[in-house]
């Protein structure tokens, strides 16, 4: 049975036509340049973001970088659940191909795909998730391939930090769809 999705009126109209209007409003640079304006837009379009208490710690060209406590994502063991480790290394993921592809001026409707999740360690504290594209070259196709077709895939990294020391990773194959 499939379900048809209702529009959640709790996000005003954001992704109608394949086209986010905060990315809009950027105007001319329309890119996410700082951590303040990834962490608003993050809270107010993924609510989960803000009740996991998301904050952003850098965003580069080649990456983003979010953190996350542990009280807000604790388990029954004292230390981060798996599903919230797993969630904010998909946001970060998201995040980081979010900003890329408004900065380069081709906002579109992003959706993980497939993902892969290893745990290394518990996280009994807060936590860090650094997104990264293990082969920069990847992008430039990823960007033609969405140009010409309207639709591409791009597998972003994701590393989990907790204490210094790595803590998960995460593989995920995101797809862009052109507005």
């Amino acid at each position: 049975m499939v379900r048809e999705r209702k529009p959640n009126p709790s996000i005003k109209g954001h992704r109608q036509a394949g086209v986010c209007p905060s990315c809009q409003t950027l105007g001319a640079k329309a890119f996410i340049v700082n951590a303040i304006e990834l962490e608003r837009y993050l809270h107010e379009h993924i609510p989960l973001s803000k009740a996991m208490q998301v904050s952003v710690v850098g965003v580069q060209t080649d990456g983003v970088t979010l953190r996350a406590p542990l009280a807000p994502n604790i388990n029954h063991r004292e230390t981060v659940f798996g599903g919230s480790a797993s969630a904010v290394a998909i946001l970060a993921g998201w995040a980081f191909l979010h900003t890329r592809l408004v900065g380069a001026g081709l906002p579109s409707r992003l959706v993980i795909q497939r993902n892969t999740m290893n745990y290394e360690l518990p996280i009994a504290g807060s936590f860090t998730a650094r997104s990264f594209i293990q082969t920069p070259a990847a992008w430039e196709s990823f960007v033609l391939t969405l140009k010409r077709k309207g639709r591409a895939r791009l597998t972003v990294s994701c590393i989990l930090e907790y204490d210094g020391q790595p803590a998960g990773r995460l593989e995920g194959e995101f797809v862009a769809l052109g507005s």
